[in-house]
């Protein structure tokens, strides 16, 4: 069990290390201006509108079966289940009488960076069936994030608009995947293969923003609040680890047990800072909370990740 863990592990450090040594690319192309705030802004909008859609679609182009439709359901409401859990955790621990301090580490716990850092280290480990599982999770990830976390960090439900939701790209991208899925529509050969070589660039374009954003991070009230600690261990340990011994007993996919243990398991969500500067809550905080736990998911994402390889075998 041990050498099992251990060589899980190494496997799983060494594909986190390939991300970390792109996000080093952007950090150093932002200290050098390489990469400019401007330039950070416009590949974000690439990835957003362009690439993520293209990933949903890659990733639902396979042959349709009743079996593969029934794991589409269960995948989402088990990903329903996690968020309204972790929502319920940070209502639990946070609630004290620093509204902006409060909302923004309640925010941070509850949404990973399921998008960004997830779907290439479930692309690199699990192929195409990880890729598969994470677009269903990042779907459901958007609904949340743009009812739900819109409403909470603004503080005001009139925020929430039908048409912003419907517009989404990220959801926007899935209705398309899946009606061509449950259609059966394969795309012609020239247009599964653009769609494929935009969805690739979902690993470095993504990872090169993060390291931009790094750049120019401050890490100071990250590790002096308390609140920080615990929103970061809860984050980046407790509840990925409740994930996994929650989803290994109902005898449930293994690639979908292990994709969503990687997506819970991503640091916080850099959408926390867009948020808090948007309806005046810590801003400080939450650049802090973003940049701490995407460096010390370097270390935790292999581990929590290597015990679900031991736990869900093959």
């Amino acid at each position: 069990m041990r050498a099992l863990f251990l060589d899980n592990f190494i496997l799983i450090a060494q594909q986190v290390l390939v991300l970390f040594v792109l996000i080093s690319v952007g950090f150093a192309c932002g200290k050098f201006g390489v990469i400019t705030e401007h330039a950070s802004k416009k590949m974000t909008d690439i990835v957003l509108y362009i690439v993520t859609p293209c990933v949903m679609v890659n990733a639902f182009q396979r042959e349709f079966t009743h079996e593969l439709l029934g794991n589409v359901f269960i995948a989402a409401g088990v990903a329903v289940l996690i968020l309204a859990g972790s929502i319920l955790i940070a209502r639990l621990v946070f609630h004290d009488k620093d509204m902006a301090r409060r909302k923004v580490l309640q925010f941070a716990l509850i949404f990973s960076n399921c998008g960004f850092m997830s779907l290439p280290l479930q692309k690199a480990l699990l192929g195409d069936d990880g890729q598969f599982f994470g677009s269903i999770f990042v779907a459901v990830f958007n609904v949340f994030c743009w009812t739900y976390g819109l409403a909470d960090m603004s503080g005001d439900i009139k925020q929430l608009s039908l048409k912003k939701l419907a517009l989404n790209p990220g959801i926007l991208g899935v209705v398309v995947a899946v009606a061509l899925f449950v259609c059966r529509v394969q795309l012609p050969v020239f247009a599964a293969d653009s769609v494929r070589h935009l969805a690739n660039l979902n690993t470095p374009l993504p990872m090169l923003i993060i390291g931009f954003y790094l750049s120019h991070a401050q890490f100071k009230k990250a590790f002096t609040d308390v609140g920080a600690y615990i929103m970061m261990a809860l984050r980046l340990g407790v509840i990925p680890l409740l994930v996994l011994f929650a989803m290994a007993p109902f005898g449930l996919d293994r690639n979908m047990v292990i994709a969503f243990v990687i997506a819970c398991s991503a640091p916080t969500a850099a959408t926390t800072t867009m948020f808090a500067a948007k309806f005046n809550r810590d801003v400080e905080l939450s650049v802090s909370v973003v940049a701490a736990s995407t460096i010390l998911s370097i270390v935790t994402m292999p581990l929590v990740v290597s015990l679900a390889y031991s736990v869900c075998p093959a």
